[in-house]
């Protein structure tokens, strides 16, 4: 296999300030200034301008790289729904493990109150188009039969939050949680498999079904 090709420098340049940025967010919070990038990246406030053109949209960069890699994994499988959604979860779950994470989503979650528009806007551009993505995914699968026609906005945000459970609440409290590849892979088959079962494409109508029954695995025919 021939080696991959170096990046360019301006794909380096970039990297190392949207480097920067996450650093900076874990230790500012909101409060992060375009100096202080510029400073942590090594190169000038008016080269961030020419490249980003103002903080949001250098935010909304780093943000979409993060977006990118988190769905490469569903946009690189082809047919095989299961193996598609079990790299995605663990790749997702690996992602908010990462300590740099937690510690940003602690203060920014402190400060969300004092920066009611930045946080907003980050929502919208992390967790609201992540989301949205996953339902564009899901509703391809239903479409071709693999999943039951549902509303593929609320069964994203289910699969989602079957995926991460109760494990990135534990870390920010600093409780024991998943914190090896095996856990988090034993919890990512228990959560895919479970949506795959409540989404069959023969799974009963949830109207029709009893909570237990909709709960129990469908049946084969």
């Amino acid at each position: 296999m021939p080696p991959s090709p170096k990046p360019s420098p301006a794909l380096r340049r970039r990297q190392r300030v949207h480097d920067a940025v996450r650093e900076l967010m874990a230790e500012q919070g909101f409060r992060i200034s375009m100096d202080a990038v510029a400073a942590r990246a090594g190169c000038s406030k008016q080269t961030l301008y020419s490249y980003f053109g103002s903080k949001q949209e250098l935010m909304r960069s780093v943000m979409q790289e993060h977006l990118d890699m988190a769905t490469a994994r569903l946009d690189n499988q082809h047919g095989d729904l299961r193996t598609a959604l079990l790299a995605f979860a663990m790749e997702h779950l690996q992602r908010l493990s990462e300590p740099h994470v937690i510690v940003t989503c602690q203060l920014l979650s402190a400060e969300a109150a004092l920066f009611p528009e930045e946080a907003r806007t980050l929502y919208r551009d992390s967790c609201d188009t992540l989301q949205q993505r996953l339902a564009e995914w899901l509703e391809q699968a239903m479409r071709r039969g693999q999943l039951r026609h549902d509303d593929p906005h609320c069964a994203s945000e289910l699969l989602l939050g079957m995926i991460v459970g109760l494990d990135f609440e534990r870390q920010r409290f600093a409780v024991p949680h998943r914190d090896t590849d095996a856990a988090r892979g034993h919890w990512t088959e228990f959560a895919v498999d479970a949506f795959l079962r409540a989404f069959a494409p023969d799974a009963r109508a949830l109207s029709a079904a009893s909570p237990v029954a909709f709960l129990s695995p469908v049946p084969k025919s």
